[in-house]
């Protein structure tokens, strides 16, 4: 389309043409034939983001996110958004929910506020996390309201805040 003196290209543009491995270029988790979306860093985003496979978020979101693949927000991304898909990796600024159908990583860096859902949550050290975890099969995420339920109204919910700071491994400052 944009190629001058080229007749139009039937094919799609391969991972080798714009610089990605192959495991970038199938979602990361090695299932061939997925495809990764990709918000550039200079992009922004408002409103319903739904992906068909994987996503990379370099750039900001505000809303909903919808991905049947792997989500991944990079150090340099600032999101305010509730998340489902099949796996999340989060490094940089997230606030909202994350229903993650297996697994939740926060890697070093990473910021979340708010509420995790998933099979498996992995906390890096030097990432924070200010929410709830709830471990198990993943549900309907937690609404900010019901944020303050006791722990006796849920037994499997678990509040956490685990950071690079001070107060690492005990309870949340205030």
């Amino acid at each position: 389309m944009f190629r001058r003196n080229e007749e139009e290209r039937q094919e799609p543009i391969q991972p080798r043409e714009v610089g990605m491995s192959a495991k970038e270029s199938s979602g990361g988790s090695g299932a061939a034939g997925s495809e990764v979306t990709v918000v550039g860093q200079g992009a922004r985003l408002e409103g319903t983001l739904i992906c068909a496979g994987g996503l990379r978020i370099d750039g900001q979101i505000k809303g909903k996110i919808n991905a049947d693949g792997d989500v991944t927000l990079s150090a340099q991304s600032t999101v305010e958004a509730d998340i489902e898909a099949t796996n999340v990796t989060v490094a940089g600024s997230f606030k909202g929910n994350i229903n993650a159908k297996s697994r939740a990583e926060l890697a070093r860096g990473g910021r979340v506020e708010g509420n995790v859902t998933s099979k498996v949550l992995v906390v890096a050290e030097g990432a924070l996390f200010s929410g709830q975890s709830i471990m198990g099969e993943p549900s309907k995420p937690v609404a900010a309201s019901d944020a303050s339920a006791s722990a006796t109204d849920a037994p499997a919910r678990e509040t956490a805040a685990v950071g690079a700071g001070s107060n690492e491994g005990g309870p949340p400052s205030r």
